[in-house]
């Protein structure tokens, strides 16, 4: 072999050798760098793990008084605590004491009173879990898992700005009838062999009852805020005019968001910050129905967002 071909050869080797060599230490690096994340996940998921038992740690205090000690201006419940499984298992496990039509909405729900006097929200299922509603955004009933849902990645994004959440199962005919008002069992009928009702609200009809599997109900439980706490309805600024053909200003005007900064509460304080952490949030769980939310009344915009009515 000539000189020339073997420093060519030699040229190609050593290439072929650089190229090897930073492409196994590239592999560790991200190995290693893999790795980390997956540990750091897993802390992530064990931070979030949440065991329902009953027991309650270190207190001789109800669920419900630990769950109303938690709320302060700016989150409902606390990063980390050892009773939030304990207060969630009691939503979903307490005693129905009373049952009544839900408050006033556009959606179906019923006002729950549990055992120990805590109010929570029960909306019903009217969909399959994984059941896809066609149409406009914010067409069809609200999901009652899209609330379960919704307060886990609450969790998950540390806002900590939606009250609990949690399945259950009720017993339409041993557990919400014998305890309903008037007004709500008025609202009960039997479509086949399912008990089914149709409570009150702007869009709840007689034609369009939510209906059990034979007596048994899922639907989602939703903790009521404590009443020391009121809230305050706010339109939200880039609300939609559920019109056909009709834009809101924020669609046309290029100078709008200008505008919404000078006007009060988003011209201080952290409430514009709250509405742009309310767009991610409902980009993710696919809600396009926030028209309207709701803060801790007189707050002057200095309480969060709170993320209420996250089924759409």
């Amino acid at each position: 072999m000539k000189l020339k071909q073997r420093v060519v050869l030699l040229a190609i080797l050593l290439v072929i050798f650089i190229f090897t060599k930073v492409f196994l230490i590239d592999n560790l690096d991200t190995s290693a760098a893999h790795r980390e994340d997956q540990r750091a996940f897993q802390r992530m998921l064990a931070g979030l793990r949440v065991a329902l038992e009953p027991r309650l740690e270190h207190t001789l205090q109800s669920p419900w008084e630990i769950a109303a000690q938690w709320v302060v201006p700016r989150e409902v419940y606390p990063e980390d605590t050892p009773e939030l499984g304990a207060v969630m298992h009691a939503m979903s496990t307490k005693k129905i004491i009373k049952a009544d039509v839900g408050y006033k909405g556009t959606q179906l729900k019923a006002l729950l009173i549990l055992e120990g006097g805590q109010k929570v929200v029960f909306k019903p299922k009217r969909y399959a879990r994984d059941y896809i509603v066609e149409g406009e955004p914010y067409a069809g009933y609200d999901r009652h898992n899209a609330e379960v849902a919704a307060f886990h990645l609450d969790r998950i994004l540390g806002f900590r700005r939606a009250p609990l959440v949690v399945g259950r199962f009720v017993n339409l005919r041993t557990e919400i009838k014998p305890v309903a008002t008037e007004q709500l069992l008025g609202t009960f009928m039997t479509v086949g062999n399912n008990t089914c009702f149709y409570g009150k609200c702007y869009y709840c009809r007689e034609t369009e009852p939510a209906c059990a599997d034979g007596d048994i109900m899922e639907g989602s439980v939703t903790l009521w805020l404590p009443d020391v706490w009121p809230l305050q309805k706010h339109r939200h600024p880039w609300g939609r005019t559920y019109r056909e053909g009709k834009l809101a200003r924020w669609e046309y005007d290029e100078s709008y968001c200008d505008a919404v900064k000078k006007t009060s509460p988003y011209d201080s304080g952290p409430r514009l910050l709250d509405i742009i952490d309310t767009a991610i949030f409902d980009y993710l769980i696919g809600n396009a129905d926030r028209h309207h939310y709701e803060s801790f009344q007189d707050d002057e915009g200095a309480s969060m967002l709170i993320l209420l009515d996250n089924a759409k």
